[in-house]
């Protein structure tokens, strides 16, 4: 048996809804919030990945000049991405070659047992005159006239906006660009060398 007084109590507590709004939030502003910094982060590295293959971009075709200064063109990259990525780590790496059709060829070999690699006493040609077989012709640097230079970028960064439900999301991102352009022909290019070796 009910008491009247309880029924009219329990009848206001149903009918009430003030405090609802309050309940809904604290269930859809997690969700809200992580979707939110998602989407930040995502644009944040759109951004980087577009300012950076910029900025490789405009370093490559000032280093394709007789007068290159590859240092400034390292640093140029460097201020424009800690602009965007306060912190990040920026890695510049440059191989040239002789011609496009080089680019990351193995030095011509005489691949007897078929592997894939120069081994067991196989002849090959020093072409890029370092004394050893490489897998990949390419010297590391800017090249001299005429050559072709892969260059490449690779920046590590912490993303800028952490999402409190991303885990290892929010550890540190890798991104790398890179940009192939051809020396001026200021001077007479350098050829490959000839010597044989053989390999160990």
């Amino acid at each position: 048996m009910r008491t009247p007084g309880l029924s009219a109590l329990h009848r206001r507590c149903r009918d009430d809804e003030r405090g609802a709004t309050v309940i809904e939030f604290a269930v859809a502003a997690p969700i809200l919030i992580a979707l939110l910094l998602g989407i930040y982060d995502m644009g944040h590295w759109a951004y980087l990945t577009a300012v950076l293959r910029g900025a490789v971009n405009q370093a490559g075709r000032s280093d394709a000049l007789e007068t290159a200064d590859t240092a400034k063109a390292d640093a140029y990259v460097s201020s424009i991405i800690k602009g965007v990525a306060p912190g990040a780590t920026v890695v510049s790496k440059r191989v040239s070659y002789y011609d496009f059709a080089d680019i990351k060829r193995a030095e011509a070999w005489n691949d007897k047992n078929g592997n894939g690699i120069c081994d067991n006493s196989e002849g090959y040609t020093d072409e890029n005159k370092n004394g050893r077989w490489d897998a990949d012709i390419g010297s590391s640097n800017n090249g001299g006239a005429n050559d072709v230079v892969l260059y490449t970028v690779t920046v590590t960064y912490t993303p800028i906006f952490f999402n409190p439900f991303g885990g290892s999301k929010n550890a540190a991102r890798t991104i790398s660009a890179s940009a192939v352009k051809k020396n001026q022909p200021y001077a007479l290019q350098a050829k490959y060398g000839s010597e044989a070796g053989k390999c160990t």
